[in-house]
């Protein structure tokens, strides 16, 4: 009969299955489990072997099976891979139906030591007295020890001569739905929940499989869950290998393990994102769509500590500085106490999204005694590796009232410790990005007037002329200035008032001219201005108001009293010629201006 057959055959949970050369499932069905547990016969003449011989609520079924096949006298050998009850609280009734003296009880030293409490008169045989081996007179079993999964002595046994693996609680499932054969790779999600809270460690899992994919395995026979075929071993176990284990570590109330393997998977998927992606909004972006998995939360937003009093809003299209005055109470509150507790409220004001909101009620700690039904905003507490302070919070909106459980709590607490190495990962690349800024701007700007210096002018300038030898409307104006008589407000007041002239001159550009358009210092008193995108008539109009602005300059101090003037030449730059000759253009007007007078405007263009 084929699998498909089988798992869909009304009479089946009577019957006796056969899984390979004779060998046997003998197991039973208990309604709406899904722990249900196998027992395994391999018929051998009068040494068979009962495998997990099963608990006292399936085993009259099991006898009934095994009787169909073969007389229970037959068997001599009944193996325990561990000793719980699921598999070994029937032995009492086996010690009293079982007439042959030779008749043993075979397990790991540490299982019988517990078994022996039973008080059987069926005497143990120790797998490690018989090498591992056992003998059934012309077929001969391996047992194989994997410690720690999951009891310290267990252990499975493999038939070479079918290539089956009895593999006790490894490779088993939880089954919603009864199925003894795995019919594709999705039983891969009910092995999963069931090693990662049932073994205690990957690296124990993982050298155990090691070991096992070794052997010429042609099906897994678990103790629990379904049937394995030789198909589906290579992928189950380079699976296995990947998972998480010892998922109890992760809460100290709860045993559900449908929740504990959402948040390990939460946590997984975190973890994977924080080693894949560089960008910090990726790596919040795959957080929330995990927690909106379990909560109702649409928005978290990320406000980090920096050296001053301000904070820094993580969660903006560009990281923004927020003063301490625009702060909701309740988030200062966290910082201003290094509180490690979750606080809530009912309304959080965020001036850096411009939401109107009332005024936020006082944040209260979250009781870690009853749930907390919150109708608000969460703040999480993101704590500094290997310290105390609190460097960020994570702020959750909830879009409806969601009641915060113990277990939730657990959590979020778990979550933040990943998150608190995500915000001081990306704090560390903003701090190094900052330093880049400051040194790269150092390195294009004049120290004294803070314009762009010549350096900086080819960079960028070839860039403008590219675009305007492309595009004729894309046109590039040029202004040459030149202060007049400079030398002689150096000579007559000094130096410092000299370099006070050129930062006021260098401020006046800036102010009169367009971010986008460049300002340089080409050097001493001279400048030059890029202007982006213009017709000649506003070339003219920026020179000019740029003149008539320093003319109208007043300073304090030695230099009060004091007029100053500015000589420009204008000009807007042919397509395709090159930065040395319209710089040579706009000289030679700025010399024209220069010898009609000073103080002046001239250009070789018409307005």
């Amino acid at each position: 009969m084929s699998q498909q057959k089988i798992d869909h055959d009304p009479n089946y949970s009577r019957k006796p299955v056969q899984i390979a050369d004779r060998i046997w499932w003998v197991g039973h069905i208990l309604p709406n489990d899904p722990f249900q547990c196998h027992v395994y016969l391999i018929e051998n003449g009068d040494q068979s072997i009962l495998i997990d011989p099963g608990s006292m609520l399936t085993f009259r079924h099991t006898l009934a099976k095994i009787e169909q096949i073969i007389p229970f006298s037959n068997i001599r050998y009944f193996i325990c891979h561990h000793q719980d009850p699921d598999i070994t609280s029937c032995l009492p009734l086996i010690d009293q139906i079982t007439s042959r003296s030779d008749a043993v009880i075979l397990s790991h030293w540490r299982a019988i030591a517990l078994l022996k409490h039973l008080g059987l008169n069926m005497p143990f045989a120790c797998v490690e007295e018989m090498g591992w081996k056992i003998d059934l007179g012309g077929r001969q079993l391996e047992c194989i020890f994997p410690p720690y999964l999951h009891f310290p002595g267990a252990f499975c046994t493999f038939d070479p001569a079918s290539g089956t693996l009895f593999s006790s609680d490894l490779f088993g499932g939880f089954t919603e739905k009864w199925q003894l054969f795995a019919s594709d790779e999705t039983y891969f999600e009910a092995i999963r929940p069931f090693h990662e809270h049932y073994m205690p460690s990957r690296d124990i899992l993982f050298n155990c499989l090691c070991k096992l994919e070794k052997y010429p395995l042609l099906r897994i026979a678990p103790q629990h869950g379904s049937i394995i075929p030789e198909t589906l071993i290579p992928l189950i176990i380079a699976r296995l290998k990947t998972i998480d284990c010892g998922l109890y570590l992760m809460t100290h109330t709860s045993s559900d393990i449908k929740r504990l393997t959402r948040l390990n998977a939460i946590l997984r998927a975190f973890l994977v994102s924080m080693a894949t992606y560089r960008d910090f909004k990726e790596i919040v972006g795959m957080c929330a769509s995990q927690i909106r998995q379990i909560l109702p939360v649409p928005q978290i937003d990320f406000l980090a500590r920096q050296d001053n009093d301000a904070l820094l809003c993580l969660s903006c299209s560009k990281p923004q500085t927020i003063s301490s005055e625009e702060i909701p109470p309740q988030v200062l509150e966290v910082f201003a106490n290094n509180s490690h507790s979750l606080a809530y409220s009912t309304e959080l004001q965020t001036p850096w999204e411009e939401q109107e909101s009332e005024t936020g009620s006082k944040s209260a700690p979250a009781e870690h005694n009853d749930a907390t039904r919150i109708a608000g905003n969460l703040i999480i507490p993101l704590i500094e590796s290997g310290g105390h302070r609190v460097i960020a919070v994570a702020i959750l909106r909830f879009s409806e009232a969601f009641e915060v459980d113990e277990e939730t709590r657990d959590l979020l607490t778990q979550l933040a410790v990943p998150l608190s190495v995500a915000v001081e990962r990306e704090l560390i690349y903003l701090s190094l990005e900052l330093e880049r800024q400051k040194y790269y701007e150092q390195s294009i700007r004049d120290p004294l007037t803070s314009l762009y210096t010549r350096i900086y002018m080819h960079e960028s300038v070839r860039r403008l002329f590219n675009i305007h030898d492309r595009n004729p409307s894309a046109a590039v104006g040029i202004i040459s200035l030149d202060i007049d008589h400079f030398k002689t407000v150096n000579d007559r007041f000094g130096h410092q008032s000299g370099d006070e002239v050129l930062k006021e001159f260098a401020a006046l550009l800036i102010k009169e001219t367009r971010a986008e358009d460049i300002q340089v210092r080409l050097g001493g008193e001279e400048f030059a201005v890029f202007i982006v995108n213009c017709t000649p008539r506003f070339v003219i109009e920026i020179a000019e108001r740029i003149r008539q602005k320093f003319n109208d300059l007043r300073l304090d101090g030695v230099l009060q009293g004091s007029r100053f003037s500015v000589s420009c030449g204008a000009i807007i730059r042919n397509q395709h010629e090159t930065l040395h000759d319209a710089l040579h253009r706009a000289d030679t007007t700025l010399y024209l201006a220069k010898d009609k007078g000073r103080n002046q405007v001239c250009s070789d263009i018409s307005a």
